[in-house]
Parts: structure tokens; C-alpha cells; sequence
């Protein structure tokens, strides 16, 4: 287990993490523990009532099989809850490359360690959306 980590209020035991999708950040702490994750101060059931949101926030954890020895604490904002999922995914991956640093390789392999770079497109001046024109009349 490393020991190189970012100290969190003056206890060098929280690993952090920030990930970024969409609109969304979070910004996840993780320590050794029993395996508590909580979101925004809810449990991850709570939070992430859909299956699929909840299967993408934690499966950095099922794919490490450290489930159950960390505890989990994650500060979410902006965007949908979809992409907060997406951003818990990210941060969770980059607490646990920090808190065990042989792990990061197969993360890293497995795109959990890869930012998902899509983004809204702007609206665009003479149209009425990003894409979507103005209707057009011919008479």
C-alpha cells in the first residue's frame, strides 16, 4: 500500500481524487476502512438510484476488489446525475491509482484512468441551436 497521498484536513490517511465528465465534477476522498460509500452525504443507493449510474460510479472498486477495505466519500456537483456518475468514475479511479500505485497499470489499461474529453457543442450566432438552423423559407 503507498503511502504518498494528499493529506486531507491534517490526516495524511484520505486519498483524493478529481474527476471531471460533462458539466459534473467530484471530488472523491478515499481510506481504509469497511467499505462505506457515501455520496454528497446518502448512501451510493440513495444518490444513484438507476442501476447503470450507480454500476458506474462503484465499478472501479468491483474491478480492483478492494470493495470492502476502503471507505468512500464523495463530494458531487453540476451537470445530470448521469454525469456525476461519470466523474465519481473517474475521481474513485484516481483516489485508488493514489492509494495503491501497483493498481494504476491495470486501471490505466482498462480506460478507467482515461478522461471522456465530450462536451457540450456552443450554440452557434445565425442559428438556433449548435447544429440546428433556423427554418428555412424558400417564397
Amino acid at each position: 500500500m503507498s503511502t504518498a497521498g494528499t493529506p486531507v484536513a491534517g490526516t495524511p490517511t484520505w486519498f483524493m481524487g478529481t474527476g471531471r465528465r460533462k458539466e459534473s465534477v467530484a471530488r472523491v476522498f478515499l481510506r481504509a476502512g469497511s467499505g462505506k460509500f457515501t455520496v454528497n452525504h446518502r448512501t451510493v443507493d440513495q444518490y444513484f438510484p438507476n442501476h447503470a449510474w450507480k454500476h458506474d460510479a462503484t465499478e472501479p472498486l468491483k474491478f480492483t476488489n478492494i470493495a470492502d477495505q476502503v471507505d468512500v466519500m464523495v463530494s458531487a456537483y453540476g451537470g445530470g446525475v448521469g454525469g456525476q456518475a461519470g466523474a465519481v468514475r473517474m475521481g474513485l479511479s484516481r483516489a485508488i491509482a493514489r492509494y495503491n500505485a501497483e493498481l494504476r497499470p491495470s486501471l490505466r489499461k482498462n480506460g478507467f484512468l482515461t478522461r471522456d474529453s465530450r462536451m457540450k457543442e456552443r450554440k452557434k450566432y445565425g442559428q438556433k441551436g449548435a447544429r440546428k438552423r433556423f427554418q428555412f423559407t424558400k417564397r
